[in-house]
């Protein structure tokens, strides 16, 4: 699932909500081969402007146990596209999931970098407003610069980005 459109909406409180629905449909099915489904991504930020697109990473022990996630996502509906560039990162697609909100999936071992790169980005820009508010400015101008590009748009949006996680300072 390509984003076609950028669209950057005001936070909105029923984003909690529709993870939790995902999120039971993935505890459901992965049992506890997954340690953790967590919220990602700005959706997951109280009062953060963001795409209106749910992120959320699964952490398994290791990639040892992927194989059998896959098969488990598989047998409800997701495919597994690669790691798309990132290593240590497992993105799944879905189609035909119309009670759920739209969402991207990810499946990282618990000791990937990319898993705690998310988890601390969040956990930052929920408990600095400062840094959630300017974030939120420049996805909302990023997405009226580049509503037909999204990687104009995450171009833009990764200065920002990099600044932002220098004052996290190191996160392994």
């Amino acid at each position: 699932m390509v984003t076609k459109h950028v669209v950057v909406v005001p936070y909105d409180d029923r984003w909690p909500m529709a993870f939790q629905k995902i999120r039971t449909e993935l505890a459901d099915a992965l049992g506890d081969a997954a340690l953790a489904i967590e919220h990602v991504g700005s959706t997951a930020v109280v009062g953060l402007a963001a795409k209106p697109v749910i992120d959320i990473d699964v952490a398994i022990a290791s990639l040892a146990d992927f194989p059998v996630v896959r098969t488990r996502l598989e047998a409800i509906g997701y495919r597994h596209e690669g790691d798309q560039g990132i290593p240590g990162r497992e993105v799944f697609k879905y189609e035909d999931k119309t009670h759920l909100m739209k969402h991207h999936l990810y499946v990282c071992a618990r000791d990937a970098a990319e898993w705690k790169r998310h988890l601390a980005f969040r956990d930052h820009l929920r408990t600095h407003a400062d840094d959630r508010d300017a974030y939120g400015a420049v996805k909302r101008l990023a997405a009226l610069r580049h509503p037909e590009d999204i990687e104009g748009y995450m171009a833009e949006k990764a200065g920002i980005i990099t600044a932002i996680l220098a004052r996290i300072g190191p996160i392994l």
